[in-house]
């Protein structure tokens, strides 16, 4: 008579992974996040191991979080896995300041953002 489990927030053939508190501004991760978009896992692995952009280590570790995550936990084949969506959310934002010319103080904003990466197993295994 336990508790009913609660339902998946994804397809049955699709898997999940957020990566919160990334030390950057949404403008950039998302474009990051535009590279990956609709490609297949191993080319965009590629792409983020290649990619100049101090940010795409991170984005990179979330996107092999949920290839794990669609290996272990929803029994998907990683071959026929692509990118289906990778979207980008506003964090906290930490405020700094320094002090400028005659008396002004110049606001220093520090914004935090978090990117959610969706899988999708193809109907083709390649």
């Amino acid at each position: 008579m336990g508790t009913e489990k609660n339902p998946r927030r994804v397809a049955d053939n699709e898997a999940m992974a957020i990566a919160r508190m990334l030390r950057t501004s949404p403008q950039k991760l998302n474009l990051v996040a535009g590279l990956i978009r609709g490609k297949k896992v191993d080319k965009a692995l590629a792409d983020l191991t290649f990619s100049k952009r101090r940010i795409a280590g991170d984005v990179k570790k979330c996107l092999q979080s949920a290839i794990a995550n669609a290996e272990n936990n929803h029994n998907l084949d990683v071959d026929s896995l692509i990118v289906a969506e990778a979207w980008v959310g506003k964090n906290l934002v930490m405020k700094r300041g320094r002090p400028r010319a005659r008396g002004r103080f110049g606001k220093i904003m520090k914004p935090f953002s978090e990117i959610t990466i969706k899988l999708r197993q193809s109907g083709e295994s390649a």
